[in-house]
């Protein structure tokens, strides 16, 4: 089994990965629909890679942030990003394969957009995937401290009880049985 640093590093290094498909996204999206304004209106797809680049920018800080607050709000605000980002990085997919079926000279760029929505939802997968194992993580870590502080407050409860029942005289225990001593 992972140790939560492992799970958190790989976290991390997959949130910085999702930071960069959502700016190389946003970028190709960007310089996607400035080619086609220059050859015709703009279609339903053209704009779907700014919109899953920005969606896979948004996990990938959330990411970021989990990695460094693993608190349950932040974890389940990480895992709903990327949901989110797996959702529009299909939805991109779909789109751009409809435009990469009519005949244009973006081929390439179609081509890179889809290249990219597959990484996206593939670290949106394995993110979430790793959010699920880190707060499991989390989850034993935080049963363990509660068991060991309530074992250690029953032990206080037994030396505070043994010494309220002493009353000043000193006790002397005989096969686990308390006696006065004279």
């Amino acid at each position: 089994m992972c140790s939560s640093r492992k799970i958190l590093w790989s976290l991390l290094l997959l949130s910085v990965v999702e930071v960069g498909l959502g700016v190389a996204s946003i970028v190709l999206g960007a310089v996607g629909i400035s080619w086609v304004r220059g050859e015709h209106t703009l279609q339903q797809g053209d704009a779907s890679p700014v919109w899953s680049g920005l969606c896979f920018l948004l996990c990938g800080m959330c990411g970021v942030l989990c990695a460094r607050k693993r608190t349950g709000l932040i974890m389940i605000l990480f895992s709903a990003c990327c949901i989110c980002g797996l959702i529009a990085g299909i939805l991109n997919f779909q789109f751009v394969r409809a435009l990469n079926k009519r005949p244009n000279s973006m081929q390439s760029i179609h081509l890179a957009a889809m290249t990219l929505a597959c990484l996206g939802i593939s670290t949106c997968t394995l993110s979430t995937w790793l959010t699920c194992r880190l707060a499991s993580s989390e989850q034993q870590r935080m049963f363990m401290e509660r068991e060991h502080s309530l074992h250690h407050s029953h032990e206080m409860t037994e030396k505070e009880v043994l010494d309220n029942s002493s009353n000043g005289i000193p006790q002397v225990s005989y096969n686990g049985h308390t006696s006065a001593s004279p």
